[in-house]
């Protein structure tokens, strides 16, 4: 138990980007052609719009691994096995939604943009923790 007091912080982080990124991850896969046409349409003036089934499958990889990732990491964290795959989560976190911000400022989503922010500062400040 004195695991999980110690790396409360860590450990609720972790939860909170592998919902973050598992469920984003999953749902691309379980509704490709819904979040393609969205998206083909969202980056349509773009210089994106020719490349957007490659971005979306690299996108999609990179936030399953990031999930992942985090939730071994979790688990390596919680049996006192050091934090090095968390810290491997984290920052893939930080990459996925980086590509996230990347999208959303070249489509012109500032809103969009600005809401991916509210995921990046915990990510990054679990990158913080664990470094």
């Amino acid at each position: 138990m004195n695991v999980l007091t110690e790396y409360a912080a860590e450990a609720l982080l972790l939860i909170f980007l592998i919902i973050t990124f598992l469920q984003s991850g999953l749902d691309k896969l379980l509704d490709w052609k819904g979040n393609l046409t969205w998206i083909i349409s969202h980056f349509s003036q773009t210089a994106f719009k020719s490349f957007v089934p490659t971005l979306l499958m690299v996108l999609t990889v990179t936030e399953l691994a990031a999930g992942v990732l985090c939730g071994i990491g979790l688990i390596q964290l919680l049996l006192g096995n050091g934090n090095g795959i968390a810290f491997a989560g984290a920052l893939v976190s930080c990459l996925a939604l980086l590509m996230l911000l990347f999208g959303q400022r070249v489509a012109k989503d500032y809103e969009g943009a600005r809401t991916i922010v509210v995921y990046f500062i915990p990510a990054i400040f679990l990158v913080f923790l664990l470094q």
